[in-house]
C-alpha cells in the first residue's frame, strides 16, 4: 500500500511552472502529523502568517497508520478476551462470529472523519493548507508544486517510516502501515521484532484469532523497558499461545504457488504463512526533502539532530518529532511542536519540551505504562547502594472471577535519603490508564512518603502504588 507517512518529494504534476512568483511567510511548517500541525496552529494563533505543507493525510502517522487505528484494533482486542471472560462473570457469549472487514470499514471511517477536523481545525485556526510534497531550495526556500515560498522560520515536521530490511524477498511482507490495509483476517502471522509495534501486533493478532509466531534477533521483547515489565510481557505472550522465536534470522522469504509463504530463517523454516510483518524499527523521512540545499546535516541513522530548543544546524530552520529521532511519541512532538511556537512568536524565550521523565504506555497483553528510569539505568546512573525498590505483584480483582490469571506488578524506583521517586512501572490490567496521573507525581518530585501519605482508593489496582511497603 501507499504509505500515509509523510514522504517528502518534488511534485512534478502537469502545469508545473519553473519560475513561479515567490510568497512571504512567517512560519512553514513541512508535514501535517501531529507536531506539525500543533504548531502551525499556535503560531497562526499568534498572529504569524503560517503555511503548512501536506502531500498525504492529515494527522500523519499517529493519526492514519498508528497509535489512534492501533488502539481500535487493541480495543477489539482487549473485547475478544473480555468475551472469553464473560462466563466467569455469568454470562454465556459466543464470538465466533468476529467481523474484521466490519470493523475495518468502521475503523477507517472513524479516522477519515480524524482528517477532517484536522483540517477544520487549521482553517479555524488561519493556517493555510497547501497539499503537495514540500522541498528545500534554500535555507528559507521552499517549492511546493508550483509555489515558490519564503519563509522567515521553518519547521521540519516530516515523521519516520518503517524499516524493511534488505534480505531476499523481505518486499512479499507488510510493514506496520501495511497491516491496516490488511482486508481480511490472517489466519498465520509472523511477526519481526522485538520493540512496542512488534509486541502490540502480536497480542492483537493473537487476541483476534490467528496464529502468531514472533522472530525475535536477540532473546526478549521490550529490551529498552524495564527487565520487570519486559518479563511479565515475554511470559504472558508464551502463556496466551504465541510462538516466540529468540535468537533468529530470516535468511530469505518465498512466495509459494497459493501466494502464502515460506520464511527460510535460521534453524527452520515457517511454511503457509499468511502475512509477514515486518516491525523491526523505523527511520527517518527525510527523502527528497533537500536538506542539502537548506545546509541541514542529519546524525549516522539519517535523522536531523536538535539542540534543547527544537534548532537544527541551519539558523531559523527547526525539526520536532520522529524526524529527530528522538521520544518518537506523538504527544512529545505536540509539546514540543506548541513550545517552539511559544518561543518563536509569543516572546516567551525559554519556551522548550523537557525530555526528562516522559510517560509512555505499551498496548500488549497485559497493558505497561511507565514513566521515569528503569531499574538499571538508576542504578547505573546513581548507584546500587543508592537506590531501593518498592515492588508488588498480584492478580488484579478483575480477574478473581476469570480463568486468566495474568498478573499485575506495580514498581517504584526511589533514590536517596528521602526515597524520591525516579521510576514508575505498572503492568497488568488498566496500566495504561492508571500512569497518567502518576506521571504528574513524578514529574513533580513526589518522594515515597508522598505516596505513602495519600489515601488508597479501593479497590483498585493503583492503590497498589500507594501502599507498598
Amino acid at each position: 500500500m501507499q504509505s500515509f507517512a509523510l514522504l517528502n518529494r518534488l511534485d512534478t504534476a502537469p502545469g508545473h511552472s519553473d519560475n513561479p512568483m515567490k510568497e512571504d511567510v512567517d512560519f512553514a511548517v513541512i508535514g501535517g502529523g501531529s507536531g506539525g500541525i500543533a504548531a502551525a496552529r499556535r503560531a497562526a494563533q499568534y498572529g504569524a502568517r503560517t503555511v503548512l505543507i501536506e502531500g498525504g493525510r492529515l494527522g500523519g502517522t499517529c493519526v492514519n497508520v498508528g497509535c489512534v487505528p492501533k488502539k481500535v484494533m487493541w480495543n477489539a482486542s482487549c473485547l475478544a478476551e473480555m468475551l472469553d471472560d464473560a462466563p466467569g462473570y455469568g454470562f454465556s457469549v459466543d464470538q465466533s462470529r468476529f467481523d474484521w472487514p466490519s470493523l475495518k470499514s468502521a475503523r477507517d471511517a472513524y479516522i477519515l472523519r480524524l482528517n477532517g477536523i484536522y483540517q477544520r481545525n487549521l482553517d479555524q485556526a488561519g493556517v493555510e493548507t497547501i497539499a503537495g510534497w514540500g522541498r528545500f531550495e534554500g535555507p528559507h526556500d521552499l517549492r511546493v508544486k508550483d509555489r515558490k515560498i519564503h519563509a522567515k522560520h521553518v519547521l521540519i515536521a516530516t515523521g519516520g517510516i518503517p524499516t524493511i530490511p534488505t534480505i531476499p524477498g523481505a518486499e512479499l511482507g507488510i510493514s506496520s502501515d501495511g497491516f491496516f490495509a490488511l482486508e481480511t483476517k490472517p489466519a498465520r502471522v509472523v511477526i519481526v521484532g522485538a520493540g512496542y509495534i512488534a509486541t502490540e501486533f502480536a497480542g492483537v493478532m493473537n487476541a483476534l484469532g490467528s496464529e502468531v509466531t514472533l522472530i525475535l534477533r536477540k532473546d526478549t521483547v521490550l529490551r529498552a523497558f524495564d527487565h520487570t515489565l519486559s518479563e511479565v510481557v515475554m511470559s504472558e505472550m508464551h502463556t496466551s499461545g504465541i510462538r516466540i522465536l529468540p535468537q533468529t534470522e530470516i535468511d530469505q522469504i518465498i512466495s509459494g504457488d497459493d501466494a502464502r509463504l515460506r520464511i527460510e530463517c535460521t534453524g527452520e523454516s515457517l511454511d503457509a504463512i499468511d502475512c509477514l510483518i515486518w516491525a523491526i524499527g523505523r527511520e527517518s523521512n527525510v527523502t527528497g526533502l533537500g536538506l542539502a540545499e537548506a545546509g541541514i546535516t542529519t546524525d549516522d541513522d539519517g535523522f536531523i539532530p536538535t539542540d534543547p530548543f527544537q534548532n537544527t544546524t541551519t539558523e531559523n530552520v527547526y525539526a520536532v518529532g520522529d524526524v529527530t529521532g528522538r521520544q518518537a511519541l506523538t504527544p512529545v512532538a505536540i509539546a514540543a511542536g506548541r513550545r517552539l511556537a511559544d518561543r518563536l512568536f509569543d516572546n516567551q524565550p525559554n519556551a522548550r519540551l523537557a525530555y526528562d521523565n516522559i510517560p509512555s504506555v505499551i498496548f500488549s497483553h497485559p497493558p505497561i505504562g511507565t514513566v521515569g528510569l528503569t531499574e538499571h539505568e538508576a542504578i547505573s546512573t546513581f548507584g546500587k547502594p543508592n537506590i531501593k525498590i518498592y515492588q508488588n505483584r498480584f492478580t488484579d480483582m478483575y480477574h478473581a472471577m476469570t480463568s486468566r490469571k495474568p498478573p499485575t506488578i506495580v514498581k517504584l524506583v526511589t533514590t536517596g535519603s528521602d526515597e524520591k521517586i525516579i521510576g514508575c512501572h505498572v503492568v497488568g490490567h488498566g496500566a495504561d490508564e492508571i500512569i497518567q496521573g502518576f506521571a504528574v507525581a513524578v514529574n513533580m518530585g513526589a518522594t515515597k512518603a508522598d505516596f505513602d501519605n495519600t489515601v488508597a482508593i479501593h479497590p483498585t489496582a493503583g492503590e497498589e502504588l500507594v501502599t507498598l511497603r
